[in-house]
């Protein structure tokens, strides 16, 4: 299927790795010219390289998320380097990993921080551009626990749950100007950020990290843990001009594992 987005610009968040890098990729493999922002400059420039062994111009901005002017730096530099946003892919680090009564106020302020407010802040810079040209593709990866809470992911729970009511009241905004807005809900799929919390769940269950693994794989109905690209696929086709018709959906791909209707 031809997606029809060659040539827009894109921006990807966090994209030197992880989901991030999936996402950059998938788009770049459709022509997107894709601008990265990240903390590593390694991995940034490894994967701007990998964008441009594409043949599509790339972009990589060393900037931090949490930022609000170094989210405007990266904007500002995208424009002039590449032209107006089209498409824009928010991706964050997970906030703090804790029960309740282990997280301060600090926690939480750096969780709205780091998770909801650099979503909003990037948002807020691309949407001009998108509703003068009446086109456009928000897409938020979030997490699975918007929809299905989990006690060691206090924060991210909440915050993520109201990332989903975002992004439909944006895509009710911005439906009838050629705008989607969709966030996707990734479920166990192996990044650093999943290598991350399988420590810390192992270690408090007295499990290796290995056993950990197997004992998530089986819980999940399709029998094992995703993949990145398995992500920026589904991603990549929410940006899409086929997609035109999806909007305000936070979209589940995690291999069967939120087994709710809703």
């Amino acid at each position: 299927m031809d997606l029809g987005i060659r040539g827009k610009v894109a921006m990807v968040a966090a994209g030197s790795k992880g989901l991030g890098r999936a996402a950059a990729l998938a788009l770049g493999a459709e022509g997107c010219a894709v601008s990265l922002c990240g903390r590593g400059a390694e991995a940034l420039q490894a994967t701007r390289k990998e964008l441009e062994a594409l043949g599509v111009r790339a972009l990589a901005v060393a900037a931090d998320v949490s930022s609000a002017d170094d989210l405007a730096r990266w904007h500002g530099a995208t424009v002039a380097a590449l032209g107006p946003v089209d498409i824009l892919v928010t991706n964050t680090g997970g906030p703090k990993a804790a029960t309740f009564d282990h997280l301060s106020d600090a926690d939480w302020n750096s969780g709205v921080d780091s998770t909801l407010l650099n979503v909003v802040r990037m948002t807020r810079l691309v949407l001009p551009a998108m509703r003068e040209r009446q086109w456009g593709r928000i897409v938020h990866i979030t997490s699975l626990v918007a929809k299905q809470p989990y006690p060691l992911l206090t924060i991210s729970s909440t915050l993520r749950a109201g990332l989903s009511g975002l992004t439909r009241t944006l895509a009710l905004e911005t439906a009838a100007e050629g705008i989607t807005v969709n966030a996707l809900l990734p479920g166990h799929v192996m990044t650093d950020r999943q290598h991350h919390l399988a420590e810390v769940k192992s270690q408090a269950e007295g499990i290796t990290v290995e056993e950990h693994f197997r004992r998530q794989a089986a819980a999940i109905p399709a029998k094992r843990i995703g993949q990145p690209q398995e992500v920026g696929s589904v991603i990549a086709f929410l940006c899409s001009g086929p997609a035109s018709y999806v909007t305000g959906q936070s979209l589940l791909v995690d291999g069967g594992l939120v087994q709710g209707t809703f």
